[in-house]
């Protein structure tokens, strides 16, 4: 099967995240009402609802890594992610994980960086080498 993945998730404040996915990410609005916004990111559905409290918890790491179990991303194109990567030096946002070569040498290396969204949300954009292997096993 294939299919578009959707992913809903909440903010505070609707105006600094339409400016975040939408104006900085440049990710194109769909439908839209006071309270949310879906966005086309990258082909897939965001649909962000705003609300009156986020309550947020903890962060929690993979123990072997620094890599926050709880984020959510997408996998460019080798030359979308080094667009992307160099769009952020530009300008100068800054990176949750800076960018960097992910399980070099093994059947899933990759190209990796994180930045977070303007309620925290850790957001990873990735890329294969080797497009074949983003779910070959080792």
């Amino acid at each position: 099967m294939n299919g578009t993945f959707h992913l809903a998730f909440a903010t505070t404040d609707l105006k600094r995240i339409k400016a975040f996915y939408g104006k900085f990410l440049g990710c194109k609005e769909g439908r839209s009402a006071d309270t949310w916004v879906d966005y086309d990111f990258f082909g897939h559905q965001l649909t962000i609802q705003e609300v009156p409290k986020l309550i947020k918890t903890a962060r929690i790491y993979n123990p072997k890594s620094n890599i926050p179990s709880d984020h959510w991303g997408i996998v460019l194109s080798m030359a979308d992610w080094k667009k992307l990567r160099d769009k952020l030096k530009k300008v100068g946002h800054p990176f949750f994980i800076e960018p960097r070569t992910v399980m070099k040498g093994e059947v899933g290396e990759q190209m990796s960086l994180f930045i977070e969204d303007p309620d925290g949300h850790a957001i990873e954009f990735k890329a294969f080498p080797d497009p074949e292997n983003v779910f070959r096993k080792g």
